[in-house]
């Protein structure tokens, strides 16, 4: 435990970061899961409104810096293949 003030409000801050960081991953599976099983279900209209709901949650992560911009760049490229493959 640290002794320090400063050292006492870093680890209180970084326990509300990772609370944080830990919310956003959550929400951002959450969306890909909704995604993927519109896909898998073949609901099309469904796919459109959870497709533009996980490609934001992908934005948003890269701009919270949860994600990397490559790897966000990779998802969104497949998404949009399966959103475009859909019969």
């Amino acid at each position: 435990m640290p002794n320090i003030k400063s050292a006492k409000k870093r680890v209180l801050v970084t326990k509300t970061k990772t609370l944080q960081n830990q919310m956003l991953k959550t929400a951002l599976k959450t969306s890909i899961k909704k995604f993927e099983a519109a896909v898998t279900a073949g609901d099309k209209e469904l796919a459109k409104t959870t497709y533009t709901e996980a490609i934001c949650k992908v934005d948003k992560a890269v701009s919270d810096g949860i994600l990397h911009k490559n790897t966000a760049a990779r998802r969104k490229s497949r998404f949009t293949r399966m959103l475009n493959n859909m019969q």
